[in-house]
């Protein structure tokens, strides 16, 4: 039988992985900034950093306080009416007095897949869009769970902290391009420096590969957070994991009308890929059901 898990460690446990995630991008970031300093003269080193994280933070800081207009626009997503959505309405109210969160903004997306995301800087600037198919295809208490995981990832700060580590990432990026079309201007050939330049090299080719993996990582990770914080508030992971299930089940193509960059918002993967954000159904539902 396998060992029972409590969903404050769940949370506790991967928030943790998280941050070991995010300091290892940071320790890469740090390593690679060195390995310049030692390859070029100090001065260059610092003009890469300083456009690094300029234009870095300058595309996060807009995407992020638009975050939650960007998103809904971009899956084509229309407000519900109350009237119309009473069911869905009552649903987002009544986790929202079990999370002590404030009332989102709610969206229905035209889509027949069973999905939903949240968005949004901040709880109070947060919006919950699910999709026509979750509505049609859910029982109530499945779509309460769906909508207690994307309440999960508003409490918790997902956007904040993913944004976060997008910022770190898209730095590595941008110091990598900036190295490697730097060496078609470099003058001299200082035989002392050359090891440097060689590791220099590896790594602008590889750290980008690897913090994207890394950043994979933590979106999985951030995705058992939001799976534990919808028990925490509903105290019943059954609806959660039918709500799963019943995704395995449903034959729906990808979600065309998705771009890349959204699709780690949303509760399952509505794309199809190897470097899923996601982490599998079936370690979900394991999860869970050891809860």
């Amino acid at each position: 039988m396998e060992k029972r898990i409590d969903f404050r460690d769940q949370i506790s446990g991967n928030k943790f992985k998280s941050f070991f995630l995010m300091v290892s991008i940071f320790v890469i970031f740090v390593l690679f900034g060195y390995v310049i300093s030692l390859a070029f003269e100090p001065s260059f080193f610092f003009m890469i950093m300083i456009i690094s994280i300029v234009f870095s933070l300058s595309y996060i800081l807009i995407s992020f306080y638009k975050s939650d207009k960007i998103a809904v626009a971009s899956v084509g997503a229309k407000p519900a009416s109350r009237s119309e959505y009473k069911q869905y309405y009552d649903l987002v109210e009544g986790l929202t007095l079990a999370s002590g969160l404030p009332m989102p903004k709610l969206y229905i997306m035209p889509s027949e897949q069973i999905n939903a995301f949240a968005s949004g800087r901040d709880p109070q600037n947060a919006v919950v869009c699910v999709t026509r198919g979750a509505l049609k295809k859910l029982e109530k208490r499945e779509l309460e769970g769906v909508l207690a995981h994307e309440l999960g990832h508003v409490a918790n700060y997902d956007i904040r902290y993913m944004t976060l580590v997008t910022v770190m990432v898209g730095m590595i990026a941008i110091v990598s391009q900036i190295f490697l079309r730097s060496l078609w201007f470099r003058g001299g050939n200082d035989n002392k420096n050359n090891v440097f330049l060689i590791i220099g090299i590896v790594m602008a080719i590889l750290a980008p590969i690897v913090v994207k993996l890394v950043q994979l990582g933590i979106s999985r990770k951030r995705e058992f957070v939001a799976d534990a914080s919808a028990v925490k508030f509903t105290r019943y992971p059954d609806g959660l994991i039918h709500a799963l299930k019943k995704i395995q089940k449903d034959a729906v193509v990808p979600e065309k009308r998705v771009s890349r960059a959204i699709a780690p918002l949303f509760f399952v993967n509505p794309l199809k890929g190897l470097a899923s954000t996601h982490p599998p159904l079936e370690k979900r539902i394991s999860a869970l059901e050891r809860m």
